[in-house]
């Protein structure tokens, strides 16, 4: 996906659902949805062995999000291992069909699911694949 279709999604969807988001300073995950949040998106964690990340109330999964969030969720940001995706993204295209959201699931940088890719983007759903949402913000960012 090209940077321009990034800067597009990045400026249409402002709720972002982080699959993984751990709550130990310094992961990843962590330090790319502080960035996040600190921009103006709003975060919800999405992880069963935490309670509270970055002052967020976190979710075991998708579907135990509250419907009224579910609604808002545009982007599903996912920081897990690459098998573990297609439980996500059936997740995902669950909230789709029901809701009609989300929109977008991004597989951060070193993530690669090509049949997860391929069930997404069947159901409707925008993929970005082995990129990194804080990264690719920043050079949005100096680009501007």
């Amino acid at each position: 996906m090209n940077i321009e279709k990034i800067r597009e999604i990045l400026d249409q969807y402002r709720v972002i659902a982080v699959v993984g988001l751990s709550d130990t300073l310094g992961r990843p995950s962590h330090r790319v949805a502080a960035y996040l949040k600190k921009h103006g998106y709003q975060i919800i964690p999405v992880n069963p062995f935490v309670d509270k990340v970055l002052g967020e109330k976190s979710y075991k999964s998708l579907l135990d999000i509250p419907v009224d969030i579910q609604k808002t969720i545009g982007i599903v940001d996912v920081f897990r291992k690459s098998e573990d995706v297609p439980p996500i993204v059936a997740q995902a295209i669950e909230l789709r069909v029901q809701l009609g959201r989300p929109c977008v699931v991004w597989m951060q940088k070193g993530i690669i699911n090509l049949d997860a890719t391929n069930i997404a983007q069947q159901a409707g759903l925008r993929v970005i694949m082995d990129r990194c949402i804080m990264e690719d913000h920043l050079q949005l960012c100096r680009d501007s």
